[in-house]
């Protein structure tokens, strides 16, 4: 009887809607949070480097749209049976930036201005072989021909916010961010807007797994979202 009386209980209560669940890029924080502020149920939002989303949602983490810093990512997805091909769109882009705690700007800097400025401390970037931001700074390293100098010098972390951290506390002189990251933080100054045609696109793919995560995704396209991504310093596709 109490069995019976239970499970009456539960099928007469009311069902209680879940929280959105959205995996993002790290350098999502703040934009994506407004932006999730417009939907009419409550959004969790877990952020981290890409790689790392992207592996967790692989691994069955529950996941309704997920928003990359990096292309790459998304098509291991799709390689991985989680998306289809068909399905994800570009939804931001971002620009790349040198950025310092203090100090003078740098024109076009090169291996041996790097190192000057760096003395005997360290480069903040992401993760070469994981966190989007990482691989772009390696891109432009890379095309200016400082790369292999640059290599012992590297502060290498597990997303770009946390590289960001690093400059702006002054653990690490210099950085290479996302405009967007530079613009909110305070504590920290671009030295160099790398140009565009010094590394990959960067781009921002977004899926939705599931149909709350399609009606979230028209949210995101929306004018109103739009204009919370340019605030903080985010482009359009």
């Amino acid at each position: 009887m109490v069995l019976a009386a239970t499970l009456i209980c539960v099928a007469g209560a009311p069902v209680l809607a879940r929280d959105l669940i959205v995996f993002a890029a790290a350098s999502l924080r703040g934009a994506l949070d407004e932006v999730a502020a417009l939907n009419d149920t409550p959004v969790a939002i877990s952020y981290g480097g890409s790689g790392a989303m992207a592996r967790q949602v692989a691994q069955g983490a529950p996941a309704d749209v997920v928003v990359l810093a990096n292309p790459q990512w998304m098509v291991w997805l799709q390689d991985q049976g989680i998306v289809a091909a068909d399905l994800p769109v570009t939804l931001l882009t971002n620009t790349l930036v040198l950025i310092g705690h203090d100090g003078p700007a740098l024109h076009d800097p090169d291996a041996d201005a790097l190192l000057a400025r760096l003395g005997d401390r360290r480069l903040a970037i992401g993760q070469r072989q994981a966190v989007p931001a990482g691989i772009y700074a390696r891109a432009w390293l890379e095309h200016i021909g400082a790369w292999d100098r640059l290599v012992p010098h590297l502060a290498e972390v597990e997303n770009v916010r946390a590289a960001l951290a690093l400059v702006a506390r002054g653990d690490a002189p210099l950085g290479v961010v996302y405009g967007s990251g530079a613009l909110a933080d305070p504590k920290v100054t671009v030295l160099w807007h790398i140009p565009d045609d010094q590394h990959p696109p960067i781009t921002y793919p977004a899926v939705a797994l599931s149909p709350e995560g399609a009606q979230f995704m028209d949210i995101l396209r929306s004018p109103q979202a739009a204009e919370i991504f340019k605030q903080y310093g985010f482009g359009l596709p």
